[in-house]
């Protein structure tokens, strides 16, 4: 059993939204095993935040220089007498493969899927408006969420196909850097922790953990110069959090690559 609660805050822009998307796809993979009509339409808004944020970002551009960037800095790393070189091709060869298979993606990723679609089209003009998606305002998506568990799924998975290549990229680049560097331990004095960061190295994520029997929650600010770390007690009444003033111990780990 896992007794320590993970909080991760990205420095950089490109990577907050690879973070964005990860969470998305597996909020749509949780709620595609789902059977009732509340987990599809579930699914359908985790598919339209995906493919509102493709619309709206050059993902692909993205993510392909990320790709080119790891895979330089492996390159680098490959001289190293020290490194398991068998180990090492074998995750330049991933990367390669998979910029490959980005390479030969024709056009923006997605925007197809909502093209090609009345239903789609006809639930993503109604997602601005509150409660626009019920049974009167759109009698023809109200008929596919009471189609069979098997027909439903076998759609989401085939309008989600599209993206599967980009994302298996951008869950690539996310592993690298969350398995990138070794966590320290520290005490964040009377709930507060701050420290520079040298803004040469393309540090990419901050990663804390703590003891989930501790009762605080992390909340963290920064950018490439320094970040900082507040260490918050919720309110039993509802009100605004306060900033405990006890030590706290807590795992960190600069994810730096």
């Amino acid at each position: 059993m896992n007794n320590f609660l993970a909080y991760e805050f990205p420095l950089k822009e490109r990577i907050r939204l690879f973070m964005r998307l990860e969470h998305l796809f597996q909020q749509f993979d949780h709620c595609l095993q789902g059977t009732t009509v509340w987990d599809k339409r579930a699914a359908i808004d985790a598919l339209h935040s995906i493919i509102t944020l493709f619309a709206r970002n050059d993902i692909k551009s993205a993510i392909l220089k990320e790709l080119e960037r790891h895979t330089s800095i492996l390159t680098m790393i490959s001289k190293n007498e020290d490194i398991d070189d068998s180990k090492l091709q074998s995750i330049l060869q991933e990367l390669q493969a998979v910029s490959q298979s980005l390479y030969q993606c024709n056009g923006k990723i997605g925007i197809a899927i909502i093209e090609g679609n009345e239903l789609l089209k006809n639930v993503t003009q109604r997602t601005s408006i509150p409660g626009g998606s019920c049974s009167f305002d759109l009698p023809g998506f109200h008929y596919w969420l009471e189609q069979a568990p098997p027909q439903q799924r076998n759609d989401l998975e085939k309008w989600s196909a599209s993206f599967s290549d980009i994302r298996h990229a951008i869950e690539l680049v996310l592993r690298f850097i969350r398995q990138s560097s070794s966590p320290s331990q520290e005490i964040a004095q009377t709930g507060f922790f701050q420290d520079n960061l040298d803004p040469s190295s393309s540090y990419q994520l901050i990663q804390i953990r703590i003891d989930k029997t501790i009762p605080c929650y992390a909340e963290i600010s920064g950018g490439k110069h320094r970040f900082s770390i507040r260490f918050m007690m919720p309110s039993k009444e509802g009100g605004r959090p306060t900033q405990t003033q006890s030590d706290i111990p807590f795992e960190i780990t600069r994810c730096l690559l």
